[in-house]
């Protein structure tokens, strides 16, 4: 491949370093902008990011506890997964809060499109509200050891905020939910449980 340029970057070449189904680690010999060369190494995704904020008529929403393996630490979630950059994000993530949760959603709504770490990767996050819950039976992958809470609105808003929850993917579906429950966005029957939040 010749030199080509990335914004204000020229990229000279680039080498893939590792690559498995979900991911590849590349490294580019680049010229800064100012001119100086330089290595950038950034992570490519082989899926987009989903997830969801289920909320029941009765005010509660799911959460997914997990051991997150990049920081050792065990950590409280909404449902999220990976969905297929060749399918609508709605379906991908309809898919994971039935796998996770065992629930179906009769309406959503979407909260957002986020890049959740822009300066490494260049993974993109869609999240969605969902609302008009069924239960059914859980499916979670078998290499996943999940546990799952339904816990109020109220609760999940008071360990976000105390930083209990640290998913960033979480915070930026809650505040975005938040935002549109106060601005009439939302459905009042729904809005009613983040509104006053």
């Amino acid at each position: 491949m010749t030199d080509h340029k990335n914004g204000p970057w020229t990229v000279l070449d680039t080498d893939t370093k590792f690559e498995n189904p979900w991911l590849r680690v590349e490294a580019s010999n680049v010229l800064h902008p100012d001119g100086s060369p330089g290595t950038y190494g950034v992570v490519r995704f082989a899926n987009m990011a989903c997830g969801v904020l289920p909320i029941d008529e009765d005010g509660h929403t799911w959460l997914v506890g997990q051991h997150r393996f990049p920081l050792g630490v065990y950590s409280w979630e909404l449902p999220e997964g990976g969905g297929r950059k060749d399918t609508v994000p709605e379906t991908s993530t309809l898919r994971e809060l039935a796998e996770e949760t065992g629930l179906t959603a009769k309406h959503t709504a979407p909260l957002g499109r986020w890049y959740l770490s822009n300066s490494v990767t260049d993974e993109v996050a869609f999240g969605f509200l969902a609302w008009g819950l069924t239960q059914g039976e859980a499916r979670p992958e078998p290499s996943e050891a999940l546990q799952i809470e339904r816990v109020p609105v109220a609760d999940l808003l008071a360990r976000v905020r105390s930083g209990e929850i640290t998913d960033a993917f979480t915070h930026l579906m809650v505040m975005s939910a938040i935002d549109l429950a106060r601005r009439g966005k939302l459905p009042d029957h729904i809005a009613k449980w983040l509104r006053d939040a």
